[in-house]
């Protein structure tokens, strides 16, 4: 659920008064967007990053992290801002919430089986057998499963909270800004996250190789990029 993910990275909500521009900035885009005030929560983090989550838009957060406020400016800021209320109001943070929780399912059952092979071992002869080589195959195969069940849902709805929520922001050029900034700073700043709800933030905050950027649940950044750059906000 929404609470288990705020949980899981120790994310607080943050009072008005202390984050007044923020707080207005986020009502500005929540009346831009025709959505109600969602709630305003912050991570204690130096990367820069954020998500949305909430079964509904009268129950949504939006959480980001003290490193974005550090780094962005202004336009910068509601260009990621209105990213997130896009998931929003696409109905986007019920059902990449819902896949975090299946992804981690799925992992769950491949490390039981994984655990249940190791100490089952071969016993009961050649069923014994069978039933261990399932076991083991289940534990190659879950993990896989989860990639592409986040794969399937997150990359096409990365573009498509880009596209609207530079119509919210009025603007394409601050969040193209926002997402090179955030690539660039977040090789060096690191957010430790959760390979099951990675797909939540707003750019991929897991590191990898070439290879395993191709199985990123998060859109290639230069294309995100060159597709926000050719929009014609009106």
């Amino acid at each position: 659920s929404d609470k288990i993910v705020l949980k899981m990275y120790r994310a607080y909500e943050v009072p008005r008064q202390q984050y007044f521009h923020l707080y207005n900035l986020i009502e500005e885009l929540s009346q831009n967007a025709k959505l109600p005030m969602p709630k305003v929560y912050m991570m204690e983090n130096s990367s820069p990053n954020a998500f949305a989550t909430g079964r509904d838009p009268k129950h949504a957060c939006v959480c980001v992290t003290k490193g974005l406020l550090q780094l962005l400016e202004e336009n910068e800021l509601k260009g990621v801002i209105s990213h997130e209320l896009a998931h929003v109001k696409n109905r986007d943070t019920l059902i990449m919430t819902v896949t975090a929780s299946i992804a981690g399912a799925i992992m769950l059952l491949a490390n039981i089986a994984r655990w249940s092979a190791i100490l089952g071992g071969g016993r009961g002869g050649r069923r014994g057998s069978g039933n261990l080589i399932g076991l083991i195959v289940m534990s190659i195969i879950a993990p896989i499963a989860a990639l592409i069940v986040q794969l399937a849902i997150s990359r096409s709805r990365e573009y498509g909270a880009d596209a609207s929520g530079a119509r919210i922001a009025k603007d394409s050029k601050g969040l193209a800004q926002a997402l090179n900034k955030l690539s660039q700073t977040s090789k060096y700043k690191k957010l430790e996250a959760n390979p099951q709800t990675a797909h939540l933030f707003i750019v991929n905050p897991l590191k990898g190789n070439t290879i395993a950027s191709l199985f990123s649940t998060h859109p290639p950044i230069k294309e995100r990029i060159a597709r926000l750059s050719a929009m014609k906000i009106q």
